[in-house]
């Protein structure tokens, strides 16, 4: 994405972010599963998957989901952008051979007491037409080209 760290004054509510999309295959969903620690086999067995589970295949877990959103979020807000919250539901599963596409848009921004700046964003995980999961994400971004959310602690971070 961009080179020049994002700043607050560099958005406003409506903006969209870039599109970002990625192909699924059964290595990504496996890998992802593995580095999360979730040995449970509906994804990484695909005949447990569809026998036990009674889906059409194996599928991407929920911590991988959430780091496939953290990296959207993150690449969009640059180096200085700090993620406070992000919660998302799920409505549906990813499966090999999906591309997943994210789309963003920028709901709100505002100032907390300490001076940090926030941004309100809604993003959708898409697979063909149908919207598989919705994330909401706060996230503080640099009030001014001085300002690092990443230095904020104790009271002066309030996530």
């Amino acid at each position: 994405m961009s080179l020049t760290p994002l700043t607050a004054s560099d958005v406003k509510p409506g903006d969209e972010l870039p599109m970002l999309e990625v192909e699924v295959d059964a290595t990504r969903v496996i890998l992802g599963a593995l580095a999360t620690r979730d040995w449970r086999p509906m994804h990484h067995d695909r005949d447990f998957a569809i026998h036990r589970n009674g889906v059409k295949d194996i599928f991407m877990n929920t911590p991988n989901q959430a780091a496939w959103f953290e990296r959207y979020l993150t690449d969009w807000s640059g180096p200085k952008g700090r993620l406070g919250r992000m919660k998302f539901r799920m409505k549906d599963s990813v499966f090999p051979g999906d591309t997943m596409v994210f789309n963003g848009r920028v709901e709100s921004l505002d100032t907390d007491e300490t001076g940090c700046s926030w941004i309100g964003v809604a993003v959708q995980l898409r697979v063909g037409d149908e919207t598989v999961t919705e994330c909401a994400a706060r996230i503080a971004l640099p009030s001014g080209p001085d300002d690092n959310p990443w230095k904020r602690r104790g009271n002066d971070w309030q996530a």
